[in-house]
């Protein structure tokens, strides 16, 4: 009952002016920063291992960022997935490399986890006219998982895999030229994983690019995403030379590498709420 409630307050918010909406995050993103304790510990932890640079009132700050950006991005998904299309072309901006998408060339597309994971793909589903495929993680709250589901399928009848569902329907997808957006930036399955720098830190990183794009045969194209006061800044990047190569701890220490030139001009854009060093390897303890 609670979270239909929620989703309900969300919705509304699809008809409210932008600048509205974005204090009510600011003000929820206040609200979470002061009250949820651990997870602001989470955020300060990864802040700190990556900007070990920072000083302490730097580092206070930039938590604080993350947690407004975190609570607008989720406030956003009220207009994205509910506002007339005609709003969300003036407020998703996506430019770039739109040359890389054209065509049937199989794409992989190098989507990390910033804070507007899915204005981008709703960018690209409202705009390229494709049929682009994504991984799905089914929520636990029946609910939500419906809710973010169809938002997720607003436009260009995009093709939802399940995680459970293995690789042979991702490369079929991939084969079938529908561009996979990928989010491999996370600490997923340690036993699927590599542990590979990132910002200097041993992180368990999954080297599911360079084997998707090894298995269709694919380009990879990155997506960079900026939260700004009219909206989104969706930018495709030009795909990536001499990758995959024949060396999947190379291609996945590559990524990483990539990632930080895209996280290091604004911190905060990023989704440092997850638990990014939760797995070790051997003999060290976790942060958290």
């Amino acid at each position: 009952m609670l979270t239909r409630a929620v989703l309900w307050l969300v919705r509304g918010i699809a008809r409210l002016p932008l600048p509205l909406v974005r204090g009510l995050g600011a003000g929820l993103g206040w609200l979470l920063h002061a009250l949820v304790a651990s997870r602001r510990r989470v955020v300060m932890t990864n802040l700190a291992l990556c900007f070990p640079q920072w000083s302490d009132a730097e580092l206070r700050a930039q938590t604080r960022r993350v947690f407004t950006r975190f609570a607008q991005s989720w406030l956003d998904r009220g207009w994205l997935w509910h506002a007339p299309e005609a709003v969300l072309r003036r407020r998703l901006v996506l430019d770039g490399a739109l040359t890389a998408l054209e065509g049937t060339t199989p794409t992989v597309l190098f989507a990390p986890h910033f804070m507007g994971l899915d204005a981008a793909w709703t960018a690209l589903t409202l705009n390229i006219p494709r049929r682009f495929a994504t991984i799905y993680s089914p929520q636990m709250n029946a609910d939500a998982d419906a809710w973010i589901h169809a938002g997720r399928r607003r436009f260009g009848s995009p093709e939802m895999v399940a995680r459970l569902d293995g690789v042979k329907p991702i490369v079929a997808a991939l084969r079938a030229s529908e561009p996979l957006y990928l989010l491999p930036d996370m600490n997923f399955d340690p036993s699927e994983s590599l542990f590979v720098p990132f910002f200097g830190v041993s992180a368990c990183t999954i080297p599911s690019l360079s084997r998707f794009a090894k298995l269709g045969r694919a380009q990879v194209v990155p997506i960079v995403t900026r939260m700004t006061p009219g909206g989104y800044a969706v930018q495709v990047l030009p795909p990536w030379e001499d990758f995959p190569s024949a060396d999947l701890v190379a291609d996945t220490t590559r990524m990483n590498r990539e990632l930080e030139s895209y996280i290091t001009p604004d911190p905060s854009q990023y989704y440092w709420v997850h638990k990014r060093f939760k797995d070790r390897p051997d003999g060290e303890k976790p942060p958290y």
